[in-house]
């Protein structure tokens, strides 16, 4: 099906074939001729499928053919996301697509100015992009409304469950209008029970529409093994990343701390990465981002912080340092590369530990990965080293991480008085 045969409105249109789109993926073909109707969706489909397009121009197309009612000042449509990182996505999304639709658009999200979103939000926004946290703390303070929303967008709604969010998700939907008086969109990786749960919780009937590929990862990424030590880890990564060229190249890792490690390791070997995670700053996580997408960093570490909801043209590798805990998380990461049919390549390590999240992994996705035998030359051994800098100067002020002892004197011993008639210097006479 072609977007043409949809018949939107004229300027979303437009908008749709500036931004390159012609053919709807299966899922904006199964949901958009539905939702376009007016019906609450249920949508699964796996991230990079298109369903953020989906949700987005049915949003548009019902803004426009609907009069705005009431205070022209709170949002009429409400997008809920787990992360910081897919709401600037989704954002950008949206921007590009609604160029011309005359909405205002704002993202609501922590890391970033307090006061600059509270203020952008008091003044008037059509759409609402957000996490839930901060979304709620506005909502207290009477900074907006959710009274006159007539679209409700849920993205990764299992993603909302797995990150605990549920309650914060709950608190916003209870004050929406009723579920009959707004269109409700919600997509998912899974709808399992507790998700559906919710749908019909807070939905109007809504039609499941589910697009469940035969092949779970990514069609056009070449997947391998490779079953290393701990300490191979390492010089194998180094030396696959000199064989390849590590042009746009990304690097997951289980935890922060694993990942700083990686990072001076690399820095020191003449890689230049950054990594992300998610205590980093938002304004750094962004500039990061937008450094890997320009091309300006080659190499990018991350937490799966990342491996949901980004889409960046071009990653031509993705590095499994560390094999996931949770095996969904492992196509979501692999689905970092091979994007809009481009192909991609997805190594993955398996150290003593990582050994034991295969089996789950093969199971999720169907398949089993195959298994390369690195050859000696693939081994960088000769690489600098780099002492593991277990916790950083900005941690503390004094930079060594730890509290810097107080310049103080010794607390003075009491001289202890013997009691009268006791012998003196331990002498018995």
């Amino acid at each position: 099906m072609k977007f043409k045969e949809l018949h939107l409105p004229e300027v979303l249109q437009d908008a749709i074939a500036a931004a390159g789109f012609t053919d709807c993926t299966p899922i904006q073909e199964k949901s958009l001729p539905v939702a376009l109707t007016g019906k609450d969706i249920a949508g699964q489909a796996q991230t990079g499928t298109g369903k953020t397009a989906a949700f987005l121009i049915t949003l548009f197309t019902r803004l426009m053919q609907q009069k705005r009612r009431g205070d022209a000042r709170h949002p009429r449509a409400l997008i809920l996301a787990p992360t910081r990182e897919l709401v600037v996505q989704i954002e950008k999304d949206a921007q590009l697509l609604g160029s011309n639709c005359g909405f205002t658009i704002q993202a609501i999200y922590g890391g970033v100015d307090y006061m600059q979103q509270r203020n952008a939000l008091r003044d008037g926004a059509d759409i609402v992009i957000g996490t839930p946290g901060r979304l709620i703390d506005y909502l207290k303070q009477k900074v907006y409304s959710l009274s006159q929303i007539e679209v409700l967008v849920i993205d990764e709604a299992d993603r909302m469950f797995d990150m605990g969010f549920i309650a914060d998700l709950r608190f916003i939907l209870r004050r929406l209008p009723n579920y009959d008086q707004r269109q409700n969109l919600m997509f998912s990786a899974t709808l399992n029970q507790r998700v559906m749960e919710l749908a019909y919780e807070f939905m109007n009937l809504p039609e499941k529409v589910s697009v469940t590929p035969e092949q779970m990862t990514a069609e056009k990424v070449t997947q391998s093994l490779y079953h290393v030590s701990r300490k191979e880890k390492f010089p194998l990564l180094l030396g696959l990343l000199r064989k390849f060229g590590a042009a746009r190249t990304m690097i997951f890792i289980n935890t922060k701390r694993e990942g700083e490690y990686l990072f001076d390791r690399l820095n020191a070997n003449e890689i230049n990465c950054r990594i992300i995670s998610g205590d980093v700053d938002q304004k750094k996580r962004l500039r990061i981002l937008e450094d890997f997408k320009s091309g300006k960093l080659p190499v990018m570490i991350a937490t799966d912080v990342a491996s949901r909801g980004l889409h960046i043209d071009g990653v031509s590798h993705v590095f499994n340092y560390d094999l996931p805990q949770d095996a969904e998380d492992y196509v979501h990461r692999i689905g970092r590369t091979a994007r809009a049919g481009a192909d991609g390549i997805a190594i993955s390590f398996a150290d003593e530990d990582g050994a034991f999240n295969i089996e789950a992994i093969h199971d999720y996705i169907r398949e089993k990965i195959p298994v390369e035998w690195a050859e000696e030359a693939d081994f960088v051994h000769d690489y600098k080293r780099v002492k593991p800098n277990l916790k950083k100067k900005e941690s503390h002020p004094h930079g060594d991480g730890a509290k810097k002892p107080l310049n103080k004197r010794p607390p003075r011993r009491r001289k202890r008085t013997p009691p009268t008639g006791a012998p003196k210097n331990g002498s018995s006479d």
